[in-house]
C-alpha cells in the first residue's frame, strides 16, 4: 500500500488542498456573494489543481513534473514576497517575516524533497 502522507506526495497533497479551498470558494461566491461569473473562473482553478493532484497520486510522470514546477513557482513567489510584498506585510504586520519566511522554507523543502523522491530532473 502506498504511503499517501509522505514527502513523495507532498506537492500532490498541497494541490489537493488548493483544489478543496477553490471548491469552497466557488460555493461561497455563488451562494453567499450571489456572483455567477467569478465562480466559474475559480472553478477552473479547482478542476485543474484537482486533476493534477489526482494524476500525481496515481504516479503519472507528466503530472509529477507539472506539480514540481508549480512548487518551484510557489517557492519563488514566497522568496520574492519576503523582499517586495506590501500586501502580505500589511495583513501579517509584525509576524510577516516569520510567516512568509517559514512558508518559503517549507515550500523549498517540500519541492526539493518531492523532486528527489520522485526522481524528477535527475535529482
Amino acid at each position: 500500500m502506498k504511503k499517501l502522507l509522505s514527502l513523495e506526495y507532498g506537492l500532490d497533497i498541497l494541490l489537493a488542498l488548493i483544489a478543496l479551498l477553490a471548491s469552497l470558494a466557488v460555493v461561497q461566491t455563488f451562494i453567499v456573494g450571489k456572483h455567477y461569473i467569478i465562480p466559474t473562473m475559480i472553478l477552473v482553478l479547482a478542476v485543474l489543481t484537482g486533476n493534477l493532484a489526482r494524476f500525481g497520486f496515481r504516479d503519472h510522470s507528466w503530472a509529477k513534473h507539472i506539480n514540481c514546477w508549480i512548487g518551484v513557482v510557489l517557492t519563488f513567489h514566497m522568496f520574492f514576497a519576503l523582499f517586495w510584498s506590501k500586501r502580505y506585510r500589511e495583513i501579517l504586520g509584525d509576524a510577516f517575516e516569520l510567516v512568509v519566511g517559514a512558508a518559503f522554507v517549507a515550500l523549498l523543502f517540500v519541492t526539493i524533497s518531492y523532486a528527489r523522491r520522485n526522481r524528477l530532473f535527475g535529482v
